[in-house]
């Protein structure tokens, strides 16, 4: 890949920096979609040691290149988001990745289809990853800026896409906590 092609990747990618997520910071500020993949990422790298028959490398990768979708559609909430809405992203993030070297093409081709199927341990992680950041996430940040429907999604959310790990099912139980501790101070 030459210089200029690398920059090129680049300068579609940062567009996720300015596109805004359903979620907001600890202090009320929207987060953007680029956030949300860093820290997924970060949530990856911390499980290389309880994981350690795992790729965490590719799972660090699919969390960076999860979103880049939103580059041309933007974030649409999950609980709005249709079948539709999917199928223009995946298309759309298709015609680009098609478009990259041919090296850097076959490689997010190949994590992309992974990630998709949902049959491999990595790919498993990842997803879990994605749905368990934004429920932390919803749990820092106030709670007046969650959306009515997401008092009942906090406490039900993710709970079948972490069952396959029971790693994942404690932490899943942990932010539940998390939730309800939050519900209760912040209402009462």
């Amino acid at each position: 890949m030459n210089p200029g092609e690398y920059l090129e990747i680049l300068h579609v990618a940062e567009r996720l920096k300015d596109t805004p997520r359903h979620c907001t910071t600890s202090k009320g500020r929207i987060e953007s979609v680029a956030e949300h993949s860093w820290r997924i990422s970060l949530m990856a790298f911390l499980l290389k040691g309880e994981f350690p028959s795992v790729d965490m490398n590719k799972v660090i990768s699919m969390c960076l290149i999860h979103d880049l979708g939103e580059c041309f559609t933007g974030d649409i909430p999950t609980f709005i988001k249709t079948d539709d809405d999917r199928d223009v992203e995946a298309s759309l993030l298709s015609q680009w990745v098609n478009t990259l070297p041919e090296d850097i093409s076959r490689m997010m081709t190949e994590l992309y289809s992974e990630m998709d199927k949902q049959e491999t341990a990595e790919a498993k992680i990842y997803k879990a990853l994605d749905k368990l950041e934004a429920l932390i996430q919803h749990n820092e940040s106030p709670l007046d800026t969650w959306s009515e429907n997401e008092f009942e999604l906090n406490k039900t959310y993710a709970f079948d896409t972490v069952k396959f790990s029971s790693w994942f099912t404690s932490l899943r139980e942990e932010i539940l906590s998390d939730t309800l501790k939050k519900i209760d101070s912040e209402q009462g």
